[in-house]
């Protein structure tokens, strides 16, 4: 009786804030809401007015008359546009959030940890006009490796390798704390750029960011194939030299060439991070190893080849897509053993 009178008074929930997709996990129900982070605008004279979010809006993307635009709030990890940013995190609220709730919800929202303090205050004040009682800000690598189930508390090191949309966050923790964490501006946006010149430059075929991402998941890998030129699959696109629609198959080979320079720089940022590691957390990594997160972890071989590269035992978290959802609604659940680990908006 008392968990269901607990359920009415309050959902509190974390909110992984994605470049790609936002999550939402719920207190005691873990993940409710798993949406892309795109905003369809109308323009109605001059003023723009929302005209779909999430799931709906990122159906719009490409496929859109002239007064309606699909955007995405963030770019790179961070908040590109303040206005539109705040009427999603909104919308996401006040979807998960139960209205017959006797108290507003407390919130726990996780940010890049390259965010600035007017981002986060921003992030922060979006949520209040939400209706949050409370917000908590938790930085992203943390909450990932508290989802990943990496003891980040304890006195012993561990590193956690997290590939969003927008951002590759490299961190190593210990203590409740960062204690050197570095971010890349490459994850999957960027591999689907890069797919998308490979093939407009070898084939003279524009391709939309829908089909790349397609392409990423299906054929894409970070190591050459064994054998061959490795899985195949048929494209369409617009060829550029007579302007009409057509088809042509792309190959893993030649998938895993158009990637090798964003695969590049996650391997660098990794490298770089361990350079700069404390000698003691060094010799924990040594054994425990490098844990990944995100969605760009699912890139095939790409642990095969970050163990390559540097030696280390190296392992993709059970979840890797809600790896971060999970640990910021963790972190809420846990309040007062994490309170080392949140962020102050200023």
């Amino acid at each position: 009786m008392f968990s269901a009178l607990r359920g009415l008074i309050s959902s509190d929930m974390g909110i992984d804030l994605g470049t790609a997709n936002t999550l939402v996990y719920v207190k005691d129900k873990g993940i409710v809401l798993n949406e892309p982070s795109v905003v369809a605008l109308a323009d109605n004279g001059g003023k723009k007015c929302i005209l779909a979010v999430g799931e709906e809006a990122k159906l719009m993307v490409g496929r859109t008359p002239g007064n309606i635009t699909a955007v995405r709030p963030l770019k790179d990890g961070v908040i590109a546009d303040f206005d539109v940013a705040e009427e999603m995190i909104k919308y996401f609220i006040r979807k998960v959030h139960n209205r017959k709730s006797f108290v507003s919800p407390q919130i726990m929202i996780c940010i890049p940890r390259g965010a600035t303090a007017v981002e986060r205050r921003a992030i922060q004040e979006s949520a209040e006009c939400a209706g949050a009682r409370r917000v908590f800000l938790i930085e992203e690598p943390m909450a990932a490796a508290i989802g990943a189930g990496l003891p980040v508390t304890e006195p012993t090191g561990s590193m956690v390798v997290d590939i969003g949309g927008g951002t590759t966050e490299v961190a190593v923790l210990s203590l409740g704390g960062i204690v050197y964490g570095n971010s890349v501006r490459v994850g999957g946006d960027k591999m689907d750029d890069a797919i998308i010149s490979y093939i407009r430059k070898c084939h003279n075929l524009l391709i939309g960011d829908t089909t790349a991402e397609k392409i990423k998941k299906e054929v894409g890998a970070a190591i050459l194939p064994e054998k061959g030129s490795g899985r195949s699959m048929p494209i369409k696109g617009r060829d550029l030299v007579n302007g009409v629609p057509k088809e042509i198959k792309i190959t893993e080979i030649q998938v895993v060439e158009s990637l090798a320079e964003p695969v590049a720089a996650v391997v660098e940022a990794i490298k770089f991070a361990l350079e700069n590691t404390p000698p003691e957390l060094s010799a924990d990594i040594v054994d425990k190893g490098i844990v990944m997160t995100g969605g760009g972890s699912l890139l095939s071989r790409l642990d095969e080849l970050i163990r390559a590269k540097t030696g280390l035992p190296v392992s993709v978290a059970e979840d890797p897509l809600s790896c971060v959802a999970i640990g910021t609604g963790k972190a809420l659940e846990e309040l007062h053993v994490m309170k080392t680990v949140l962020l102050h908006a200023s």
